[in-house]
């Protein structure tokens, strides 16, 4: 049983990736129902347990059924890279609510007793109210669950999405979808993603979209039900250490040699980074992380690395046999 993607030749020019702050907050919610997902996530979850608490879930819950469909509606994949949630929120209130009707009765069928239960019967008697309903439900835990932890998780996501446009550029699309997860196989044309359903879609010339996820893993989603973008979301490469604090990685022999403050921006960059998303992960002003990038760039510990209208700032072997202990290997 699997997915399977089927390129032509147009579709190999139309791949592209892109961020989606309404999927994390889908999957979010959806992280907060299964336990099998807090291991990494825990320091969110302690974060975060008073203002889920005051959120009433249970509608978006009852759509996420342990096995089958889910409303794609509700997070339709981005049709830019750099989208914002409300961007995204509008398209969710602006879908045809018959079919978001008939998304949430699929779904519904998929888990025992949804559609006979009294959320379930509301949802499908008036789908505008429900399409509305949910919309503003998503936009709460967004404010609650997400919001605050936007900046850190986009780090995560945007270093995801460097680091594979670059395997991309060094080796085409089977060195990319290698890498990407270990239920993803490329053959002859053909993307598949092993799972419990069965599935073909020709793509048409829409070509795929990508999307690194913080909550999905360790699982990878297909997107394919028309007229959805084909999408693929695949977990973001360092979400074992998305929640750490930079301190705590940092060895006390390398902050008494460069400082506290600069070592500490050094250790933080595992993955590569733009000066706001360090600033935020290290509580540190961005004028000071500015600073202290600069100084570490002169010593030869960093490079940058433009990519759109952001810089990213990554570990040269030298700074990276600093950080670690591992000494640089010779050419």
């Amino acid at each position: 049983m699997a997915v399977r993607y089927r390129f032509g030749a147009a579709d190999l020019l139309r791949c592209r990736f892109a961020i989606s702050p309404c999927w994390e907050t889908v999957e979010a919610v959806r992280t907060l129902k299964l336990p099998e997902r807090h291991g990494y996530h825990l320091p969110w979850l302690d974060g975060i347990r008073g203002a889920a608490a005051g959120l009433d879930l249970r509608p978006l819950w009852l759509l996420m059924p342990h096995r089958g469909h889910n409303p794609d509606f509700l997070c339709p994949p981005p049709l830019g890279p750099d989208v914002t949630f409300e961007e995204e929120l509008a398209r969710v209130r602006a879908v045809d609510p018959i079919a978001a009707q008939a998304e949430i009765r699929l779904s519904l069928s998929c888990t025992p007793g949804a559609l006979e239960s009294g959320t379930g019967r509301a949802l499908l008697a008036d789908p505008e109210r429900a399409v509305r309903d949910l919309a503003d439900l998503a936009e709460r835990a967004w404010h609650a669950l997400v919001a605050p932890h936007w900046p850190r998780l986009r780090a995560i996501l945007e270093a995801d999405v460097l680091f594979h446009s670059r395997r991309f550029a060094a080796s085409g699309l089977a060195g990319l979808f290698e890498g990407l997860h270990p239920d993803l196989t490329w053959s002859e044309g053909t993307l598949t993603i092993e799972r419990r359903t069965q599935h073909d879609r020709t793509l048409d010339g829409q070509g795929l979209l990508l999307m690194p996820s913080a909550f999905v893993w360790p699982k990878v989603i297909g997107i394919y039900d028309p007229p959805w973008q084909p999408t693929v979301v695949y977990p973001a490469r360092g979400i074992g250490a998305l929640w750490s604090r930079a301190a705590e990685e940092t060895p006390a022999a390398l902050a008494r040699l460069l400082g506290r403050a600069r070592a500490d921006v050094l250790c933080a960059l595992r993955e590569p980074a733009s000066t706001t998303a360090l600033a935020h992960r290290l509580g540190l002003a961005p004028s000071s992380v500015s600073a202290h990038l600069q100084a570490l760039r002169g010593a030869g510990l960093l490079e940058p690395r433009r990519q759109r209208h952001q810089v990213f700032y990554e570990r040269t072997p030298l700074g990276i046999a600093l950080a670690t202990g591992v000494p640089p290997v010779e050419s």
